[in-house]
């Protein structure tokens, strides 16, 4: 008997150790991909309608929207390059940019931080608002409102088009906003 306990014994320790989890181990397969050739979506600002009485005002409204195009689409180079082209407009027209409005567009010349840019924007914004009021011959501009930006106390922007993109927040939360009003 006791051979026999011996020998169940040994038998089941065999069916035990065979029955081990056998399992091969799969090595995961790596895959490269390169993300540097992604295209990423760029937003552009449908042309507007806006007909200016004053051709200085015109040009500086124009390229302000080629710099909210920039922050828009969160790109601190090109904002930097629009407001470079934009303190040059400024510089070379008669709309009597006063020294801080000259300073803000200079700050988001001279550095490529796009949370910086966004935030001289704002002043930025409400200085151009005070130009294109009464300065439109004909056609429509958009004053835009996003509550949420700068820790959701809010900011407007310009628009030449009536559907929302967001120069705060780019594509992060790029429809966040409404018209709040139309500049005839």
């Amino acid at each position: 008997m006791k051979k026999l306990s011996i020998l169940l014994v040994a038998v089941l320790s065999v069916a035990l150790y065979s029955c081990k989890d056998n399992q091969k181990t799969v090595e995961p397969e790596i895959v490269e991909v390169d993300t540097s050739a992604e295209e990423v979506e760029v937003y552009a600002i449908k042309e507007g309608n806006a007909e200016f009485n004053n051709p200085d005002i015109a040009a500086v409204f124009n390229q302000y929207i080629q710099l909210q195009n920039a922050l828009i689409n969160t790109n601190a180079e090109d904002a930097a390059v629009e407001a470079k082209k934009l303190h040059q407009i400024l510089g070379d027209s008669e709309v009597n940019a006063d020294d801080e409005v000259l300073a803000l567009v200079s700050a988001m010349a001279d550095n490529k931080d796009i949370k910086l840019q966004r935030e001289k924007f704002q002043p930025l914004n409400d200085w151009m608002e005070s130009k294109v009021e009464g300065a439109l011959k004909s056609g429509t501009i958009y004053k835009q409102y996003c509550p949420m930006a700068f820790d959701d106390q809010g900011a407007y922007w310009l628009s030449t088009d009536k559907n929302v993109l967001n120069p705060y927040f780019g594509d992060v939360m790029l429809r966040c906003g409404r018209v709040d009003a139309e500049i005839n």
